[in-house]
């Protein structure tokens, strides 16, 4: 064997998990099917902006470990996520703070916020959120529901908000304050650079091929390594044999705009169900301020999103984890557990929705088990 380890896919943990094994003195050949490293947090440059090639990613965490990780790779900048909701051009603030509540409501104290919201909850006579929808107006009411969640959700999933399962929404920032900042989380930022940057400080002295199909090379592929590390899609991997997990697929429309500014803020939803996009993204807003340099640009670059049903042979970006899909899931981690030498890890691998700083913990975790004597 010419390696210790194949690791298939340069995302982020591919690329942590190859890094922590060359620190350990392993042998590490990275592969990818894509022509570039990242996976689907990579940037590219276009007029002097780095743009977000595969959606909006936005690092924060309250793991310090985590954070101390990606800062040895990256400088990050103080970047805030405070995205803005429009409703058929009415504007509101997002995470749902009092800014919301008084544009919606006219209140002005958190006491008389809360108390419509508990006045909405109360006349929909929900008790035990069975859904989306029943989790949404039990912790925000109808008013911001139907204005502020329905369509967006609907579009971004492609079902019926009584459909879908309640958690998809319970991590979902309410707050009683002036707060804008949409994570809680202590730390919050974009690398400066972008995100491409900080992959290939993570592959420093790594031999990384590229254009490499996995799937389709397989046995050539798994003669080179005693171990494989595999981060694509679980389903792919068994050849779809028990069926196709669901995923949602993103499709993006990206234009460079004559003008330095178009919408004056990094994240606009969209959330009536008319408007097809369900967001724009104006990427120079992620690393540059406001009021600075990112007026200095003559140029913006703006990005629709379009969310759409998956099928095979488009990219799956969010799995769809109901009861079903988790099922199926479970099926195909059996078969996984079977192999020998094969992990599977990361938001393909592991069918999960993972933030970034869950990933790289997880990235970490599994080196530190192989590696930790």
């Amino acid at each position: 064997m010419k390696y210790d380890y194949l690791v298939v896919g340069a995302g982020l943990f591919g690329a942590v998990f190859a890094h922590e094994a060359k620190a350990a003195g392993k042998s590490v050949l990275v592969i990818d099917r894509r022509s570039q490293i990242g996976g689907n947090v990579y940037t590219e440059d276009i007029e002097g902006i780095h743009v977000h090639k595969y959606g909006a990613h936005i690092f924060h965490t309250n793991l310090k470990h985590v954070w101390d990780y990606v800062n040895r790779f990256a400088t990050f900048n103080r970047f805030t996520n405070s995205p803005v909701a429009n409703y058929h051009g009415e504007l509101y603030s997002l995470p749902f703070n009092m800014y919301t509540f008084n544009k919606m409501w006219g209140v002005v104290t958190p006491q008389e916020a809360a108390a419509k919201i508990e006045e909405q909850r109360k006349a929909a006579g929900i008790t035990n959120p069975k859904n989306l929808e029943e989790q949404a107006i039990s912790l925000v009411g109808t008013d911001i529901y139907e204005k502020l969640i329905k369509g967006y959700t609907e579009k971004q999933w492609g079902r019926p908000c009584t459909e879908l399962p309640a958690f998809i929404i319970k991590r979902l920032p309410v707050r009683l304050t002036f707060d804008n900042n949409y994570f809680n989380a202590l730390y919050q930022g974009i690398p400066v650079g972008g995100y491409t940057k900080m992959v290939a400080n993570m592959l420093s002295g790594i031999e990384v091929r590229l254009d490499v199909d996995y799937l389709e090379n397989k046995e050539e592929l798994d003669g080179l390594a005693n171990h494989v590390i595999y981060t694509g899609p679980i389903d792919a991997y068994f050849h779809y044999d028990l069926g196709p997990l669901e995923y949602r697929s993103v499709r993006f429309e990206t234009e460079v705009l004559d003008k330095p500014n178009f919408q004056g803020n990094a994240a606009v939803n969209y959330t009536d169900r008319e408007t097809p996009w369900t967001r724009i993204i104006e990427h120079k807003w992620f690393e540059f301020g406001k009021d600075g340099q990112g007026n200095n640009l003559p140029k913006t670059v703006i990005s629709r999103e379009y969310s759409s049903e998956w099928k095979v042979g488009d990219e799956p970006y969010y799995p769809v984890n109901d009861e079903k899909n988790g099922i199926l899931y479970k099926k195909y981690k059996a078969l996984a557990d079977r192999e020998k030498k094969v992990i599977f890890g990361g938001r393909l691998g592991e069918y999960k929705y993972y933030d970034m700083d869950a990933v790289i913990d997880s990235a970490l975790r599994l080196a530190g088990k192989r590696f930790e004597n």
